[in-house]
């Protein structure tokens, strides 16, 4: 099979679908590897990386989806990429359809064969995003603590307190990969952790690892209203694969907050937990919505490419192998996991939580090869 890697063309993207290694792995197993000119550079791979190891570059996305059989990026197609697509063609990367109407009906229109990372489920978990959830956890904090800074509009409280002076307070709706490492990194520096979820063997599971470090709630509506009316940092950490996310926390509820407070909404990728949330970028990442800061970035791993390259595509790459060994008919046929990350093939949604979020009819992947 002809393997493409195409440059990410999202605004601040600096990750990379597959590392020079990676492209080495596919030749071992007998396909070829084009790789579009300079798409590793900001990831810390530069294109004599992949020549090194026998990957042939192309110049332009043009030429590199006009040649590949399966083209693997890291976020999802922009609209002048779904131009280029042809039917037929497998396309493997993030793509979060629940929140992407228009990119969903471009998918359709152009019949290709879309395998979302993030919908890929393997023993109950979803391995593809679960690299990226680490990290972006842990960013999650990172962020919440610059953008209470004064100069950038928060409330001026440091996190860690210092003697003498209380804690900054962090709230995390979600107990899931993106709460537990944003509590691993609040709980590091000191801050004053709540953590919220509607499971309560994930609620305790936390409080084992955790301890008396951070306060475990049920997340009922009055238990949102106090951590609100408490928090510096809000995290949203709520997941349902491959839905939209649930809009827990409501405009009105702003009001509740302390004027310079953070929101950090990590499912913004999945239309965001947080009513008032939009998607950002890395070189606008803030706004303001009465008094609250809201933090918007939709790929807060691009920040750390390499490690995040790293992370990813250490996943990534098993199941991609099995597509291009097999075929993506014999692969689905093969394996559940590859399966459910089919989101759409030959014009049809095949992911049951992406057509019930546009209203679209759902094909079971197994009725169509």
């Amino acid at each position: 099979m002809k393997i493409g890697v195409a440059k990410e063309i999202k605004k601040h993207e600096y990750r990379v679908g597959l590392t020079p290694a990676d492209a080495k792995s596919y030749m071992a197993h007998g396909h070829s590897v084009f790789v579009e000119s300079s798409a590793g550079e900001q990831a810390g791979f530069s294109d004599a990386a992949y020549t090194e190891v026998g990957a042939k570059l192309l110049p332009n996305a043009e030429a590199l989806f006009a040649e590949a059989d399966m083209v693997i990026k890291v976020k999802e197609p922009q609209p002048e990429e779904c131009a280029l697509m042809r039917e037929g063609q497998i396309i493997y990367t993030y793509l979060h359809l629940a929140a992407e109407e228009n990119l969903t009906n471009l998918l359709l229109e152009k019949k290709v064969k879309a395998v979302a990372y993030e919908t890929i489920e393997e023993h109950k978990t979803l391995p593809c995003l679960v690299p990226m959830s680490e990290i972006a956890g842990r960013l999650s904090v990172q962020e919440g603590a610059k953008y209470l800074e004064k100069h950038y509009g928060g409330g001026g409280v440091l996190l860690g307190g210092v003697p003498g002076v209380r804690r900054g307070k962090v709230a995390i709706i979600g107990g899931g990969v993106v709460g537990t490492n944003a509590a691993k990194i609040a709980v590091g520096i000191g801050a004053d952790v709540s953590i919220l979820d509607v499971n309560a063997r994930r609620l305790a599971y936390l409080d084992d690892i955790f301890g008396s470090s951070i306060c475990t709630l049920y997340s009922t509506e009055a238990n949102i209203e106090q951590v609100l009316s408490e928090c510096d940092v809000l995290i949203g950490a709520v997941l349902i694969p491959g839905a939209r996310a649930p809009r827990l926390v409501r405009r009105e509820h702003l009001a509740m907050m302390r004027p310079g407070s953070v929101i950090v909404d990590v499912a913004v990728d999945q239309g965001g937990c947080i009513e008032t949330i939009h998607p950002t970028t890395h070189d606008d990442p803030v706004y303001m919505v009465d008094n609250i800061l809201h933090y918007g970035v939709a790929n807060m791993p691009g920040a750390v490419a390499l490690t995040s390259t790293l992370a990813l595509t250490g996943t990534t790459l098993t199941y991609g192998l099995q597509i291009a060994d097999s075929g993506l008919e014999k692969a689905v046929a093969g394996s559940r996991a590859i399966a459910t990350g089919v989101n759409t093939y030959a014009g049809k949604v095949t992911c049951k939580a992406v057509a019930e979020a546009h209203g679209l009819a759902y094909t079971a992947i197994k009725d169509l090869i």
